[in-house]
């Protein structure tokens, strides 16, 4: 199986901000001097948006996934 890339990354964390919240307004992750990789869910609904950073563009993905999965358990254990 080919190796995953941050767009196929970017693809999941829609599906599953989409499947679980409702209407999102994009994915995506942006590079700034200071801070390093932000990857930002942003919802058009109740929540503002989510963001996640990290050294690299897949890691702050993964950490953005990873703070999404745990947020949608919580809301399921409710």
């Amino acid at each position: 199986m080919a190796e995953k890339t941050n767009t196929d990354r970017i693809k999941e964390i829609y599906k599953l901000c989409k499947a679980h919240f409702g209407d999102i307004r994009f994915v995506g992750i942006k590079y700034h001097k200071k801070i390093g990789w932000i990857a930002k869910a942003q919802f058009d609904g109740g929540f503002e948006n989510l963001t996640a950073d990290g050294l690299t563009s897949t890691e702050a993905l993964r950490k953005l996934r990873n703070r999404v999965k745990k947020i949608i358990k919580r809301y399921n254990a409710v």
